[in-house]
């Protein structure tokens, strides 16, 4: 019995490959495939080797993860191996490519090879030139993206855990990576053999696949393990030590660690067998249809008072921060449910992310809707090819754009005069937030059509109806709806 097996419906409807294949295989294990000649026996070529390794373990994992540096150190050689070995892999068994990404100019060209001419279904790369690093990969919005931010090398410890143990750098990281796309996408790579600091990613990132490195270096391996999976049991890749990788008895080794992990995993989903759900606390006679959306976003700390300067240019007496929405997967379904509504009836073919709040959810809803997703460049690049868009068009066709907030329109319509320019048609700009005060109107002027989940005004009423904000804080809104 598969205790970990989701329901046939969630697979159907949720999962992608990689939640799949742990299903199928009832394991978290995954595998190295590189051509290391420190490890590869004497008598076998490497793809020999490799391909042994895959008929023993191709039942047995949840992906497979070569090591891009391997094979580019062979040349030539060692790229058309690589293309020989994925060709191997069964097609039930994801592939994360191990490439370290770190080199903004070829995002976008090196996620068209590896997504579409290697057909891999994720890769890894270097989080430090942020958010413009793995945009070009959340285009390929069947693809996971796994972001480095933590490694066990001991030089790094003093850089990682810069300025303190309190507030290590690497935890920074995990926390602003997972405002760049949404759980489907984007994953976490971690390098440990302490468990508290695996316990500290699973803590501030509990919707998130963890790929785990250098937890064998550690005798206490259970304790790592139970540290990152999620509530579930599940959420952790785990490599197979790579001294398995020379054994005879390769597929019994794996078989035996499989049952070990499987076991710390049931006693970690036992002992966790609930699930934190926000519900409503409040009945009001005149609901708003989206009333729950409103308390929840206030709940988890979107809305803030004070004196704040927006990115528009003008200051106002509150804040709204829709960024802590996608870590909450059922606030952020919620909210793509509401897109959703809007999106349906207009005519478009393909969905544009106004960067950079807007991309997560403009991903989320190209995985939902099945719309191909493109996103203007915030500064066009003096380098490289020189995009104004990122992502496959064809002139003439209609984009719908997608934005978090409306205030003054500017940027919107900046946005889409980029698109309009490259010879595409934008008619439509759906926003989370309408902060009123006639834009809709304005933008109307200018030949866009505006719409919006929830306006200020409604959010306003709301949080005063239900006893969230005090009188106080309903007049600092007010102010702004009049």
């Amino acid at each position: 019995m598969n205790f970990f097996k989701p329901l046939e419906s969630e697979l159907d409807s949720n999962c992608h490959r990689l939640e799949s294949a742990i299903a199928q295989n009832n394991s978290l294990l995954i595998i190295g495939l590189d051509p290391s000649p420190e490890m590869c026996p004497q008598e076998l070529s490497y793809r020999e080797w490799l391909q042994g390794i895959i008929e023993q373990t191709q039942d047995k994992v949840c992906a497979y993860k070569p090591t891009l540096g391997f094979y580019q150190a062979m040349g030539s050689a060692g790229m058309e191996l690589l293309e020989e070995i994925l060709q191997i892999i069964p097609d039930s068994i994801p592939v994360i490519l191990d490439a370290k990404h770190a080199d903004l100019n070829t995002s976008s060209l090196f996620a068209e090879t590896a997504f579409e001419k290697w057909n891999v279904d994720a890769i890894t790369v270097n989080p430090f030139s942020g958010q413009d690093q793995v945009a070009p990969f959340l285009l390929h919005s069947d693809k996971m993206v796994f972001v480095t931010c933590c490694t066990s090398n001991p030089t790094a410890s003093v850089i990682q855990n810069y300025p303190n143990s309190d507030s290590p750098l690497y935890l920074e990281l995990v926390k602003e990576v997972r405002n760049w796309g949404p759980p489907e996408q984007i994953a976490l790579e971690v390098g440990t053999y302490d468990a508290n600091t695996l316990k500290q990613v699973r803590e501030n990132a509990p919707e998130r696949f963890i790929l785990a490195r250098s937890l064998w270096q550690s005798r206490e391996t259970t304790s790592i393990i139970a540290s990152g999976l999620n509530q579930t049991g599940n959420g952790l890749l785990i490599p197979v030590p790579q001294d398995f990788l020379t054994q005879e008895n390769l597929a019994e080794a794996v078989t035996n660690l499989n049952q070990n992990i499987n076991d710390i995993r049931q006693n970690v989903s036992e002992s966790n067998h609930f699930c934190q759900i926000w519900t409503s606390d409040v009945c009001l006679l005149d609901e708003h249809p989206n009333q729950d959306l409103i308390l929840q976003l206030y709940d988890l700390g979107c809305i803030l008072f004070g004196d704040y300067l927006q990115a528009s240019g003008q200051k106002l007496p509150y804040y709204i921060d829709l960024r802590k929405i996608i870590s909450q997967p059922q606030v952020f379904q919620t909210v793509l449910n509401a897109y959703s509504a809007i999106l349906e009836p207009l005519n478009f073919d393909r969905i544009a992310g106004i960067p950079y709040g807007a991309l997560p959810t403009a991903t989320g809803l190209s995985i939902r809707l099945h719309y191909p997703m493109i996103y203007p460049r915030k500064e066009v690049k003096a380098h490289g090819t020189r995009r104004v868009i990122e992502g496959y068009f064809e002139a003439g066709e209609t984009v719908v754009m997608i934005d978090d907030i409306l205030i003054s329109g500017k940027s919107a319509i900046e946005a889409a005069e980029k698109i309009i320019s490259q010879g595409l048609n934008v008619e439509d700009i759906v926003v989370f937030i309408d902060h009123e005060k006639g834009v809709k109107e304005r933008m109307k002027q200018d030949g866009y059509r505006a719409h919006s989940v929830l306006t200020i005004s409604e959010i306003t009423e709301t949080l005063y109806d239900a006893g969230r904000i005090n009188q106080q804080q309903y007049e600092l809104l007010k102010v702004e709806d009049n």
